[in-house]
């Protein structure tokens, strides 16, 4: 009779997050500093527009706004990172497309009319003011989260 190894906690844990399934973890592996960003950037563009908004109105509404909707979709997209699910994973693929969409197309408005703009927002020149951060944020984003449903397919 063949002896059988004790299991070790280690390699009992091994075994069981390979029966996981990966898109339910979308913020494990470096789908964690997605999150820490998104996070990060949620707290930054919500605190800068709520001053902005309640101090500063009068000044740059539309750019104020502007930053509070980005606040929106940062904080909405990191939720569903650490919700996680397919569920989840559909909207942040769609939040971050929004996002994509919103820096590219507020990035190009403060290029071709700066006027338009009394401040700056957080996708203005395309996030220069936060070492382009923003643009790259929903690009690697939408790669992780197809990874992630590829990953289950």
């Amino acid at each position: 009779m063949p002896e059988t190894a004790p299991r070790t906690t280690a390699a009992g844990a091994a075994d069981e997050n390979t029966g996981r399934d990966p898109v339910t973890k979308l913020g494990a592996g470096p789908g964690r500093l997605l999150v820490t960003l998104y996070g990060v950037f949620t707290v930054a563009a919500a605190s800068r527009s709520l001053y902005q908004l309640i101090a500063q109105f009068d000044r740059a509404p539309l750019a104020y706004l502007l930053s509070a909707v980005s606040a929106l979709v940062y904080g909405f997209i990191t939720f569903s990172l650490v919700r996680g699910g397919e569920g989840a994973r559909r909207a942040a693929v769609a939040c971050c497309a929004l996002e994509l969409i919103g820096v590219v197309g507020i990035g190009t408005w403060t290029l071709v009319d700066p006027a338009a703009f009394a401040d700056s927002t957080v996708w203005s020149y395309f996030g220069m003011d936060y070492l382009f951060i923003p643009v790259a944020l929903p690009v690697t984003g939408l790669m992780w989260l197809r990874r992630a449903r590829t990953a289950t397919a």
